[in-house]
């Protein structure tokens, strides 16, 4: 039996230091702030909630594995697809239902969805195999030689959209999948169109009272499974001696032993605070960082007819829109937005008559402070915009409040508020990330900015990955490895 110590109560925290208990590790689990659950988080105000993380989860049979047993719910539509010129798509789960709302949308395009989704579901089996199986250092088991064709290498996001389709507005729709890890279409490995086979495959569903409850019932299970979590006090140090860790310095200056240290904290944090490493620093600040996001929290009186859980609200210029964010470092000009509303699905996110709107936009890793506008003149754009496009809610605001980047980076560490750890750019992206083996035995990585990536379903993965590297570097009753 090792002493485990984990660094942060994210879902990949969470879920390792579960898994690793399960295994016989004695398990205490450290995190900052006052509760667990990390971008599992929500705001009330006013007798409304709202989800400042993820508000939909795929592969839920992840979940269920870990024993959570929550009801999931399966919302009536993946998305709501708006675009600007007026046109709007329905997404379905059903892949025939969807081929057909393509079809009708765009008369000739039906057949080449389908020819897109069965590419998606043949790069979604190759990353099953690779990517999701574990640490790239060398093939897992299961690869094929094919697995590496599979996700069409050569290609962006972007070139696989215009390799599919002809109508603009499907191409842009395909380029979205691109922000599922906070990057741009036109420099984002083609292997992120996999993510539609997730969705139309395995759905996407919400869990009643809110994603965060995900966090409360995983928090029960790691107390049943005798790990000791400590909440308010954070991490100031990974301690170490030659080349294995030894265990963690808190920031009231005591000092903890552990045979093996879980960081589930932003990579460019651990490596460049809790233990300093200028090479695999100066590697992450090479990547780049991923996007930001600004998040208008709106208490909204009445309710919308036909209002989806979850809409998109494109810009007029996609390709302008990015260079915005990752060119020219500001907030786009002609934002797309997202539109989560719980409420349609949920009557106990909002009073009674009134939905809770989040409306996030994406937008560069960077302090608003330093943007050309402020926060709260952003916010009038994106009403203003939003309003233009059908979504007009002058005389129904209750109230807005934000979530900048500044606050992302404030309470979980990342490096410039960025969601994703490093940007995901780049014919090899999704393989660039750090790996979850860290430079000290005894050190391991877990979280959406590293290895294989950000999202509920990426960090669980991340988890199940670091438990399979300490069964095999700290077999059973073998601590410290002697």
């Amino acid at each position: 039996m090792a002493a485990v110590i984990v660094i942060g109560g994210g879902m990949g925290g969470m879920a390792a230091a579960l898994l690793l208990a399960r295994q016989g590790h004695e398990v205490r689990l450290i995190e900052r702030r006052d509760r667990l659950g990390g971008k599992l988080a929500e705001h009330r105000r006013d007798g409304f909630t709202f989800s400042l993380g993820p508000s939909l989860l795929t592969m839920p049979q992840l979940f269920r594995d870990l024993g959570l047993r929550q009801e999931f719910v399966e919302p009536a539509e993946l998305c709501r697809y708006r675009f600007a010129d007026g046109t709007e798509l329905t997404a379905h789960r059903d892949p025939e239902r969807m081929a057909g709302a393509v079809e009708a949308f765009s008369p000739g395009q039906g057949t080449a969805w389908r020819a897109f989704h069965r590419w998606a579901e043949g790069c979604l089996r190759a990353a099953e195999r690779t990517v999701f199986a574990g640490p790239l250092v060398r093939p897992p088991a299961d690869a094929r030689p094919s697995d590496l064709l599979a996700v069409a290498p050569a290609r962006t996001l972007a070139g696989l959209a215009r390799h599919f389709f002809t109508d603009p507005r499907l191409r842009q729709y395909v380029g979205r999948y691109a922000t599922y890890a906070g990057s741009s279409p036109y420099l984002a490995p083609a292997a992120l169109g996999c993510i539609p086979a997730l969705e139309h495959g395995q759905g996407g569903w919400y869990v009643p009272g809110g994603l965060p409850r995900l966090a409360d019932e995983l928090a029960l299970l790691l107390k049943q499974g005798g790990v000791e979590v400590v909440t308010g006090t954070g991490v100031e140090r990974v301690l170490s001696e030659g080349e294995r860790v030894t265990g963690v310095r808190l920031e009231s200056g005591e000092r903890l032993a552990a045979d093996i240290v879980v960081a589930n904290t932003d990579s460019a944090a651990l490596y460049g605070h809790l233990l300093p490493d200028r090479r695999r620093l100066r590697a992450i600040a090479r990547l780049g960082r991923s996007s930001s996001a600004l998040l208008l929290l709106a208490g909204v009186t009445g309710r919308t007819p036909g209002l989806a859980h979850h809409s998109v609200v494109f810009s007029a210029d996609y390709e302008n829109e990015f260079g915005d964010i990752f060119t020219r470092s500001r907030p786009p000009l002609d934002p797309t937005v997202y539109i989560g509303c719980s409420a349609v699905d949920d009557p106990t996110q909002a009073p009674q008559g009134a939905e809770n709107w989040v409306m996030l936009v994406n937008v560069p890793a960077r302090d608003p402070e330093r943007w050309p506008m402020s926060a709260e003149s952003y916010r009038d754009l994106v009403l203003e915009r939003l309003a233009r496009r059908g979504y007009d809610l002058a005389g129904r605001l209750r109230f807005v409040d934000l979530f900048t980047p500044a606050d992302i980076r404030e309470r979980y560490g990342s490096w410039g508020g960025a969601i994703y750890g490093t940007v995901t750019h780049g014919r090899l992206g999704s393989l660039r990330r750090p790996g979850n083996r860290g430079p000290r035995r005894g050190l391991y990585l877990v979280g959406g900015s590293v290895h294989p990536g950000g999202g509920l379903p990426m960090v669980t993965l991340g988890a199940r990955i670091v438990d399979s590297l300490v069964a095999r570097d700290f077999p059973a009753g073998r601590a410290g490895g002697s």
